[in-house]
């Protein structure tokens, strides 16, 4: 459960934000009146503000006033991201050209660390991470908890990102604060694609990670969301790789045993299926029978 949640963790805020979506007339009408109504009485730093509201909701002729009466492209909001980033977050292509063609500085980060680049790898906004590339993005600066924007597009399942950012001099192999690399989150996720792309970059299958866990431990107890077959397909795939079915980690645990305590039926039976031993005890003498709420799973991992 920790470490679910200590994976998610990483990436919530930034994914809370994928929801902002396209232009929003009405709220660029509101946001247009209320800046001609007040904008004798604004401040310069309030005007700059303003551009922010303008970005998120993609107002161009509004964010073009703003620029034009001294609103900053380098302003920064309360958690220090730019009006660049609130543009790539949301989705916002040509306000990403408007910003951009005013002199917003490509690489600017946020208090986290986060990019544009990093938000927009992160929404899985292909034609935004290419412009914000061919502009000189650097692919490889880190957000939150030293996370790259190629792992925050590998927990998100962003495949076609995660290639353009290999393709431009990504680390794929870089792991975060948390000692995670990329190929964790994809495992974690069910992202088989992902999984293949960054495994093609020679990383071992059975390195270990964070508490001695493995990608195949990481693959047999996915993330909540994760559909149980596509989560069986990852698992299949080390397995078939490489991946040493009885691993131990740092608790003695297997990937049996992980898959036991998530309750996964499918992925119980892929792993018996390729010689996991359901007779291994961690190192508290538990089986992986006995980490199962399921009464048909305790069965299936206690049959002659």
């Amino acid at each position: 459960m920790h470490r679910r949640i200590a994976l998610a963790a990483l990436f919530v805020v930034g994914i809370a934000h994928t929801a902002l979506a396209a232009s929003d007339p009405a709220r660029c009408r509101e946001l247009t009146r209320k800046y001609q109504t007040d904008k004798a009485q604004l401040s310069a730093i309030e005007v700059s503000l303003t551009l922010f509201a303008a970005a998120n909701a993609d107002c161009a002729i509004l964010a073009t006033g703003l620029l034009d009466q001294g609103a900053s492209v380098d302003a920064r909001d309360r958690f220090g991201a730019r009006p660049l980033s609130h543009a790539a977050r949301s989705g916002h292509l040509d306000m990403v050209d408007l910003l951009l063609a005013r002199g917003a500085p490509v690489n600017a980060r946020n208090l986290a660390g986060s990019t544009a680049l990093y938000f927009a790898a992160e929404r899985g906004d292909v034609p935004i991470v290419q412009r914000l590339i061919a502009r000189g993005a650097d692919v490889n600066l880190t957000g939150r908890s030293g996370a790259s924007p190629t792992a925050a597009a590998a927990y998100a399942g962003r495949d076609k990102v995660v290639q353009l950012l290999l393709e431009h001099g990504a680390d794929g192999r870089k792991p975060d604060s948390t000692g995670k690399p990329p190929v964790v989150y994809a495992a974690a996720g069910g992202h088989l694609g992902i999984v293949r792309q960054l495994l093609a970059l020679g990383i071992d299958i059975n390195a270990r990670y964070a508490n001695d866990l493995t990608l195949l431990m990481w693959a047999s107890g996915p993330d909540k969301d994760v559909p149980e077959a596509q989560a069986v397909d990852v698992v299949s795939y080390l397995l078939d790789a490489g991946a040493r079915v009885d691993d131990r980690d740092a608790r003695r645990r297997t990937a049996l045993m992980t898959a036991a305590e998530g309750n996964h039926p499918g992925i119980v039976k892929a792993l018996l299926a390729r010689g996991a031993d359901p007779a291994l005890t961690d190192k508290a003498g538990k089986r992986a029978a006995d980490l199962t709420v399921l009464t048909a799973l305790r069965e299936e991992l206690t049959r002659p």
